[in-house]
Formats: structure tokens, C-alpha cells, sequence
């Protein structure tokens, strides 16, 4: 396949801008569809209208476009649990903020559970750099969010929770989303009901089991 008149390559940052723009929205568009982990840098390719040749002027591999969804996915679900935080005022109130928020992005729950799984082993150190600083100022974001709810919370205990909330997210979306087959299976023997997992209910529960003993312990 040629790479299409519009994909010309880009001779200036703003092009060059455009370019990963619109590869970051295929790509965002394929993993709304299917799994990030059956996606390909071809498939990515394809979906912008670009030779694969071409779509490595902008990024070396298909984790690092994912990567960087990622850090898109913090920006975008910080201030919208912030919000929600803001008018919490007790552990459940707050677990359940984070539980709704997540389960209404199932594409960064996904993302959540490949970064340190795939997404951060290979791409470039400066790759991994630039994602560790805006998860983690996104990260202190959200816990000082946590503590003005929970005026109780210790630094650490905040901190903590944002990152029980994002790995337990991550596990339980591949956990809750299995495919087709393996859902009717999980449904047709009355053996796997334990395997059937409702994703916010789930996290909820556990994200108000450990608010309730942080709390207590501070």
C-alpha cells in the first residue's frame, strides 16, 4: 500500500503534530473495537491511511502510541473523578467515584492493565520518562483530591489508594470482558459462576474495604 497524498511526510513540527494526532486517533479508535493486545502496528497503519514504513517517522513501536493514549487517559479521567471527589465526603462516596469513572473507560482500564505488563518495555527511556511524569503528577492530582473527601487519609494512604484503583481496574476489566465463548461458558455451568465479575461493583467494595481500614489505622 502507498502511503496516501494527505500522509505526505511532514516537513514541519505542526505537520508533524497532525501526523501523531491522527495515528493516536486510529489507533484509539481500533482499541475502542477489539483488544489492545490484538492490535497491530500494520492494523494501526491501515486504519490512518499510512504505509507502515511511513507511521515509524512519528513512532518507533505500537506500544509507544499506546503509552502515550495512556498519559491521554490520565489527563482526560483526572478532572473528571475530581469533580466527582469534590462532592464526596465518605469512604464509599470515594470508591465509588473511582468505580463509575473507570468503569466508563473501559479503554483505559485496558491501558492500565498493559503499560507496565507491555506498553513500558519497548519503547524508548525518554518514552518511559514522559509517561512516568504525567501519570505521576496526575497521580498527586487525585490523591490530594482524595484527602480534601476524606480529610483523614494520610499522603501515603491517598497515593496508595490511586494506585490500588488503577491495578485493580486494569486486572478486573480483562477479568469482567472475556470473549464471547468464554463469557457463554462462564454462564452455561453453574462450576464458573465465581469467574462472572461485575467491574464497578467489584472495585467498589474493595476500594471502600481499604478507605475503611486506612482510616482506621490513621
Amino acid at each position: 500500500m502507498h502511503e496516501s497524498a494527505s500522509f505526505q511526510r511532514a516537513r514541519s513540527s505542526e505537520a508533524k503534530a497532525v501526523r501523531e494526532r491522527a495515528i493516536l486517533d486510529a489507533a484509539r479508535t481500533l482499541a475502542a473495537e477489539r483488544s489492545i493486545r490484538a492490535i497491530t502496528l500494520t492494523d494501526i497503519a491501515e486504519e490512518v491511511g499510512m504505509h507502515k514504513s511511513a507511521l515509524l517517522r512519528y513512532f518507533e513501536t505500537r506500544e509507544e502510541i499506546f503509552l502515550r493514549l495512556t498519559a491521554d487517559g490520565w489527563r482526560e479521567w483526572t478532572p473528571v473523578l475530581c469533580e466527582r471527589l469534590s462532592g464526596a465526603s465518605r469512604p464509599s462516596e470515594v470508591a465509588d467515584a473511582f468505580a463509575t469513572t473507570l468503569g466508563a473507560r473501559g479503554l483505559l482500564c485496558d491501558l492500565f492493565a498493559q503499560t507496565p505488563m507491555n506498553l513500558e518495555r519497548n519503547v524508548s527511556v525518554e518514552a518511559v520518562r514522559t509517561y512516568k511524569l504525567t501519570s505521576g503528577e496526575h497521580l498527586g492530582v487525585i490523591s490530594a483530591a482524595a484527602r480534601r473527601a476524606l480529610p483523614g487519609l494520610s499522603d501515603d494512604a491517598a497515593r496508595d489508594l490511586v494506585a490500588v484503583a488503577v491495578s485493580v481496574a486494569g486486572t478486573f476489566w480483562q477479568i469482567s470482558t472475556p470473549p464471547p465463548e468464554i463469557a457463554a461458558l462462564y454462564r452455561d455451568d453453574p462450576r464458573l459462576g465465581h469467574a462472572l465479575i461485575e467491574f464497578e461493583p467489584r472495585l467498589r467494595r474493595i476500594l471502600t474495604a481499604y478507605l475503611d481500614g486506612s482510616l482506621a489505622l490513621a
